[in-house]
């Protein structure tokens, strides 16, 4: 199990929160419909402080797989609920109480495998007309991954690394068919986000919060995992051109979708 750094991911807090506010743009409207929100891997919270802007009065509830992200979001955020729930275990989703007008999800159910039953999962545990809300990362043909992957599955790391699906994420076409099947009726779209990062050392450290943690982690020590990263850091360095001022633009394709039950 992947074990989570809350200070590291929070490192760029703003960028990494953009696309849950772009998402709760689409929620209904706070008229006093909406009393019950869930949000699912709500990290160390900041994804769940843009709900409670968003509906300043409702009964809000993050929760997470990770005792570290839930004690950084309980004390960043004291004015709203968390606990510790596995959204890969139905009986764990089944067993929150109540139903919610609203199931919001940021950049978390890559981590969870089988969508094709976490998917009506998170729909069961909304009231009639309530809506589900997702957003996933879907970078997977962006340079950083495919070097990650390369590195990962070559002949000096094929033995040493987890060689498992990291990202349980289905294609589009994929979750239209499961929408189609299970919700009332539903919206998909997907956003690139051009983030400008002021170094290519910048990327690194986006992804030792993410993508780069589930090896990093498998490795003995600090001296092998120095040795990985600075494999991925010189093509890295190769395939994200600086700008004039030494910035680097950073692409990351998001998918989006909202289902009403």
């Amino acid at each position: 199990m992947v074990v989570w750094d809350s200070e590291q991911y929070l490192r760029f807090k703003n960028e990494r929160t953009q696309p849950s506010r772009d998402l709760a743009m689409q929620l209904p409207p706070d008229d006093g419909t909406v009393n019950r929100v869930l949000d699912i891997g709500c990290g160390p919270g900041n994804s769940t402080a843009v709900l409670r802007e968003r509906y300043p009065k409702a009964m809000i509830l993050g929760v997470d797989n990770s005792p570290e992200m839930i004690e950084a979001a309980r004390k960043a955020h004291p004015d709203i609920d968390f606990a510790l729930c596995d959204a890969s275990n139905p009986e764990a989703l089944a067993a929150l109480p109540g139903d919610f007008d609203v199931v919001f999800s940021n950049a978390c159910i890559q981590w969870v495998p089988n969508h094709e039953r976490l998917i009506p999962a998170l729909l069961a545990k909304l009231k009639h007309g309530g809506m589900l809300a997702v957003q996933t990362p879907m970078n997977y043909e962006e340079p950083i991954h495919r070097i990650i992957a390369g590195i990962v599955h070559s002949s000096e790391y094929a033995d040493r690394l987890p060689q498992q699906r990291e990202f349980y994420n289905l294609t589009p076409p994929e979750y239209w068919e499961l929408l189609h099947e299970h919700a009332a009726r539903f919206r998909m779209w997907k956003t690139s986000y051009m983030h400008t990062l002021p170094s290519h050392e910048a990327i690194m450290d986006w992804y030792r919060g993410t993508g780069l943690r589930p090896y990093l982690q498998a490795l003995p020590d600090d001296a092998a995992r120095n040795v990985f990263e600075s494999k991925v850091f010189a093509q890295v360095r190769e395939a994200y051109p600086t700008r004039s001022d030494g910035s680097v633009i950073f692409p990351f394709p998001r998918f989006f979708f909202t289902a009403v039950k």
